[in-house]
């Protein structure tokens, strides 16, 4: 199964109305990131026990290591989670930018270091979202 078939599954897998948020917001993110790479992560470690819940990946940017080491991985992720939805803006060096910069604009939600949670794509703002995709995508490219 090819990376766009898991994705699909996953999002199908959800109830309603999460999994209707879910399609809309993945549709929205290709929108702003056109040609992207995507992942999908099933959330099972290596022993194939569940770690954490699945989530489809968005771009791509190298993680440096102390140690000179590198990884490469995605720039925005998304995951259902147990009362809702959770959008990941992962490679911020400073971690209260996100909740200074947008927490109160967003809505009912949820801001931390580098993950927005809400319960429900009719309690956020759009736009202001589409705004942090956008910020984490440029400050990791650079």
């Amino acid at each position: 199964m090819n990376i766009e078939e898991q994705i699909k599954e996953y999002i199908a897998s959800q109830p309603e109305p999460k999994q209707s948020d879910m399609q809309a917001l993945h549709q929205h993110i290709l929108e702003v990131l056109p040609g992207c790479q995507l992942w999908f992560l099933d959330g099972k470690n290596s022993e194939n026990k569940v770690v954490s819940n699945p989530n489809i990946g968005y771009g791509l940017y190298t993680i440096h290591y102390a140690d000179g080491k590198t990884r490469e991985f995605y720039q925005i992720g998304l995951s259902a989670n147990t009362t809702g939805i959770s959008v990941y803006i992962l490679g911020l060096t400073d971690k209260k930018y996100l909740a200074e910069m947008y927490g109160n604009k967003l809505g009912k939600a949820s801001v931390s270091g580098y993950c927005i949670k809400f319960k429900a794509l009719k309690d956020i703002n759009m736009n202001v979202l589409e705004e942090a995709i956008r910020y984490g995508v440029e400050t990791t490219k650079k």
